[in-house]
C-alpha cells in the first residue's frame, strides 16, 4: 500500500503542484520550455508506470479489502460511462484545442470554438474523469479507490490548472476563449453562450470513439485480465 499511495501522491504533485503553477513558470524561465517539457514528460511517464506497477502489486495484498463490488446494474452503467468517456476523449484529442499541449496557436483561428469545444474546452480531461468514475463504480477495493480516485481528482482539478496556466501565458486571447466556452460540459450550451452542433464534431470522430470503446471492451480480458462484458 505504501508504494501505491506514494505513487499516487507523486503523480498528483507533479501535475497539480508543478504543472499549471507559477513554479512551472519559474522553472521554464530558468531552463527553457523544451527542457521543461522533456523533464516533465519523463516524470509523468515514470509516475504513471510506477502507479500501474504499484496498483498491480497492491491488488493481492491483505489490506486490499473491498468496500463494494460489481453487480448487473453497475456493470451496465459502467459500459455506458465508458462509451461516454470515449466519446469525449477520442473526438477531444482529434480536435484542435488551445488547452492542448503546444496547441496554443489554435487561438488564432476565428472558428476555433466549434465541435467538441462547444460542449467543453476540456473534453479529454472530462472524458478521463468519467472513465475513472465508471471504474470506481465497479471497483470498490482499496487499491482501486486510490488509483482511480487519483485519476479522477487529477482530471477534474486539472481543468482549472490548465486554464490558469494558459491565462498567464496567453492573456486576453485565452480569456476571450474562456468567455465563449465552458469548463463543465454543456454549461455554455445551457446558458446560451454556445449552441450544440453535432455535425461539427464530425461523424468520423464519433465513429472512432465508438470503435475505440468497442475494442477496449472486447480486449479488456487480454489487456487487464478482467472481463468488461458479462
Amino acid at each position: 500500500m505504501t508504494s501505491l499511495v506514494a505513487a499516487a501522491a507523486f503523480f498528483l504533485l507533479i501535475h497539480l503542484g508543478v504543472s499549471g503553477t507559477r513554479l512551472r513558470d519559474a522553472v521554464v524561465g530558468r531552463i527553457g520550455q523544451n527542457a521543461y517539457m522533456g523533464l516533465f514528460s519523463l516524470a509523468s511517464v515514470a509516475g504513471l508506470v510506477w502507479l500501474g506497477f504499484a496498483y498491480a502489486g497492491a491488488r493481492g495484498e491483505v489490506w486490499n479489502t473491498a468496500h463494494w463490488g460489481i453487480n448487473a446494474a453497475t456493470r451496465h452503467i459502467q459500459l455506458l460511462t465508458q462509451l461516454l468517456a470515449m466519446l469525449l476523449i477520442v473526438p477531444g484529442l482529434a480536435t484542435a484545442n488551445p488547452t492542448g499541449v503546444q496547441q496554443e496557436g489554435a487561438l488564432d483561428r476565428p472558428d476555433v470554438v466549434q465541435g467538441m469545444l462547444r460542449i467543453t474546452r476540456h473534453p479529454f480531461l472530462w472524458g478521463v474523469a468519467i472513465w475513472a468514475l465508471g471504474h470506481l463504480l465497479v471497483n470498490g477495493d482499496r487499491a482501486s479507490i486510490v488509483l482511480f480516485g487519483t485519476l479522477l481528482v487529477l482530471a477534474v482539478t486539472g481543468t482549472s490548472s490548465i486554464d490558469a496556466k494558459r491565462k498567464r501565458a496567453l492573456g486576453e486571447s485565452y480569456e476571450a476563449f474562456m468567455a465563449q466556452t465552458s469548463n463543465v460540459p454543456f454549461a455554455a450550451v445551457l446558458n446560451g453562450r454556445q449552441s450544440l452542433k453535432l455535425a461539427e464534431i464530425g461523424l468520423w470522430r464519433i465513429a472512432l470513439g465508438v470503435a475505440v470503446w468497442a475494442i477496449l471492451m472486447l480486449a479488456h480480458p487480454m489487456l487487464f485480465g478482467v472481463a468488461a462484458l458479462g
